[in-house]
């Protein structure tokens, strides 16, 4: 039953993913310092959720923004944060493993 649900909330990585990876999309994991250290997805960097407002000015410019973590639930959040303060090509990654899936999908 869990897959089921999870292939309809979540994108397959054949859903655009890794070409708006490949295209420059600027990676952001937004799980905590801990779990980011333990593994996380070449090139990305690390935004916690909860710093998120404070490191806007990082994430200015952007053709494009790609926010995970480890459910889904964070990022989420994340990009409704980052949509409320005018990015507008920020896509949810949902897990960090479904990000790494899709580099190797490029």
């Amino acid at each position: 039953m869990f897959k089921t649900l999870k292939k309809l909330f979540m994108p397959s990585a054949t859903d655009g993913l890794p070409e708006i990876i490949s295209n420059g999309a600027l990676l952001v994991d937004v799980r905590t310092p801990a779990e980011f250290a333990v593994e996380s997805v070449p090139g990305a960097i690390n935004i916690p959720l909860n710093c998120l407002q404070s490191q806007l000015q990082q994430l200015r410019g952007r053709k494009s923004i790609v926010v995970f973590c480890r459910s889904g639930n964070r990022s989420s959040q994340a990009k409704s944060i980052l949509e409320q303060h005018g990015f507008q090509h920020v896509i949810n990654g949902y897990t960090w493993q479904n990000v790494q899936q899709c580099l190797t999908h490029k």
